[in-house]
C-alpha cells in the first residue's frame, strides 16, 4: 500500500506515526519505507505490506486516521492507495 501525505511538520508527524506501529501490524501493515520529496520535505510517502487486505481497508478508513491526522496538523491531502 503506498500512502502520501501532504503535512505541517514532518518530525512532529514520524512521532505520531511510529507510536501507532502497533495498530497498523494489527491491521495487516508492515512499513516497508518512509520517503520524502527532496523538493517539498513535508511531502511523505509510506509504504507498507499489507498481509491482510480487508484489516488493512478497515484500518485507513477507520475515524481514528481523521482524528490523528487533526491531531498533528496533517492537512486532509492524504492518499491511500493499495497496489499489487
Amino acid at each position: 500500500m503506498l500512502v502520501r501525505h501532504k503535512v505541517a511538520d514532518f518530525s512532529s508527524r514520524k512521532r505520531v506515526f511510529d507510536s501507532h506501529s502497533a495498530a497498523q501490524q494489527e491491521a495487516g501493515l508492515r512499513v516497508e519505507k518512509v520517503l520524502r520529496n527532496v523538493d517539498h520535505l513535508n511531502e511523505v510517502f509510506l509504504f507498507f505490506q499489507v498481509t491482510d487486505l480487508e484489516k488493512a481497508r478497515g484500518f485507513v478508513s477507520s475515524p481514528e486516521v481523521p482524528e490523528a491526522q487533526t491531531a498533528v496538523r496533517c492537512p486532509r491531502q492524504t492518499r491511500h492507495h493499495i497496489l499489487s
